[in-house]
């Protein structure tokens, strides 16, 4: 049986405690990211959609990097979305700034009705780096 082993970034405990799942979960060599959303410290979303956004992308960046990895070592992206199609024109930007790089990770884009007051939501699988 392959060992799982939790990973939080500082400072955000108490949002995963409150609902019971881990920021992220290492198994073998590969990292399995809980979706990250736009919260604010106090766990709300940001209003402001393209603020929203950055901030999930800084949120995953903090998971990723409690674990040692970056961007680079992302292969598979999943992202959620409220109103697709209005909201690319924003998302695009962002998304190819951090995996602006070939090759790409795979990506699979969902709509959706809900995510809990947030309209963004991004989770990854990353491949942990070698070590020396």
């Amino acid at each position: 049986m392959t060992q799982r082993t939790a990973i939080f970034p500082p400072n955000r405990h108490a949002l995963y405690e409150a609902h019971g799942y881990s920021a992220a979960v290492r198994s073998g060599d590969l990292l399995f990211v809980s979706g990250q959303v736009g919260s604010r410290a106090d766990g709300t979303p940001e209003p402001d959609f393209q603020a929203q956004v950055k901030l999930a992308f800084t949120n995953l960046a903090a998971v990723l990097g409690a674990a040692g990895c970056t961007f680079e070592d992302v292969l598979d992206v999943t992202t959620f979305h409220t109103d697709p199609q209005k909201q690319f024109e924003t998302i695009m930007p962002v998304k190819q700034q951090l995996f602006g790089e070939k090759p790409y990770p795979t990506w699979t884009a969902v709509g959706v009705t809900w995510l809990a007051g947030f309209d963004f939501e991004i989770k990854v699988i990353a491949r942990m780096p070698a070590t020396t």
